[in-house]
């Protein structure tokens, strides 16, 4: 019996490699292409490009091994079918309900695998991304180009006339939100500093601000002038797993997102049963559906799934588990069980 099992097992594992890669690189396509698309907002180099894909990393695990399982189970059985290799497993007394028992160990291994990459490496990897991105978009407020019009830093717009390699010149800065009425600086020179332990700021030298409103006209003169950039307001601090899901647990978006995620992790379970049904055949009387299958069982998981999210809660979670346990379950005895 340990040896069907091995032999099982390395069916599974072939078929397996030769899905999974083109899953993945197809998935691993779509979230590049989501990446190219953070380049309008933000400047981007082939290392923080590999940073990023890194971060999306389980994320694209978790949304290929599901499919891969379903599509890797179905043909690996059709194959075995259509090769007579179950038919002389059958021969030698090993029923069709074990044959499917010795994949369901794989497939707990997998929800495993799923439940730690759903639960675990992406709100890891989530929050890795938004400090990323927090640090790139505060970086790129603090580089501006000279000559160009409508640029802002923070509250203030600015304009600069030239720039050398250490420094801008003939700079104007405009604030028209002042408590005490509007700002002009003028400086005869200045530069950006983009400090990532704290704020980033802008250092004007030698020139003359202005503050008027509809009564006066205050003028002053300054050798060295710091304005700070306060407009990065979106950072975050990293939290540990379990504060992570209660923060979750209290926003209700967020907590339906939580129900997705079990019910795509104990796909390879529930759906075991199912797939085997129609792909578990005699081939000589019944049709090759393989596709069929894969594409009805992977479709209807996640439609129930994207379901879950918007609307779902518990009850509606173990019924849908259930529905899919007890219909396999039933299906596989009626058209499997009973041949074979």
């Amino acid at each position: 019996m340990v040896r069907i099992k091995d032999y099982l097992s390395s069916n599974f594992s072939r078929t397996f490699f030769m899905i999974f890669l083109p899953f993945f690189a197809i998935i691993s396509l779509v979230y590049f292409i989501r990446i190219s698309m953070l380049t309008n907002q933000i400047q981007l180099d082939f290392f923080d490009v590999l940073k990023l894909y890194a971060y999306f990393l389980p994320s694209i695990i978790f949304y290929t091994l599901p499919v891969s399982f379903v599509a890797t189970i179905s043909l690996t059985l059709v194959r075995l079918s259509n090769d007579n290799e179950l038919g002389a497993l059958y021969s030698f007394g090993v029923s069709s309900s074990s044959i499917v028992k010795k994949y369901f160990t794989l497939s707990i291994l997998f929800s495993m695998l799923l439940f730690a990459i759903s639960f675990f490496a992406m709100p890891v990897s989530k929050q890795l991304y938004n400090s990323f991105k927090i640090t790139k978009l505060s970086e790129a407020k603090l580089n501006v180009d000279p000559n160009s019009l409508g640029q802002k830093f923070d509250d203030y717009y600015l304009f600069i006339n030239s720039q050398d390699a250490t420094q801008y010149h003939d700079i104007v800065i405009y604030n028209p939100n002042a408590k005490k009425g509007e700002q002009i600086f003028l400086a005869k020179n200045g530069k950006i500093v983009n400090n990532p332990q704290s704020q980033g700021y802008f250092m004007l030298e030698d020139g003359f601000a202005y503050t008027y409103d509809k009564e006066k006209l205050r003028q002053a003169k300054f050798k060295q002038l710091i304005a700070y950039d306060t407009s990065n307001k979106g950072e975050i601090s990293f939290q540990t797993i379990s504060e992570y899901w209660s923060d979750t647990l209290k926003d209700k978006k967020e907590k339906s997102r939580i129900f997705f995620f079990i019910f795509i992790s104990l796909m390879p379970i529930i759906t075991l049963y199912t797939i085997a049904s129609f792909s578990m055949i005699h081939s000589r009387y019944q049709s090759n559906n393989s596709y069929t299958v894969i594409f009805a069982v992977s479709l209807g998981s996640y439609i129930y799934a994207s379901f879950l999210e918007k609307y779902g809660n518990t009850f509606w979670l173990i019924l849908g588990i259930l529905t899919v346990v007890i219909f396999g379950k039933m299906t596989f005895k009626r058209r499997v069980e009973k041949v074979f």
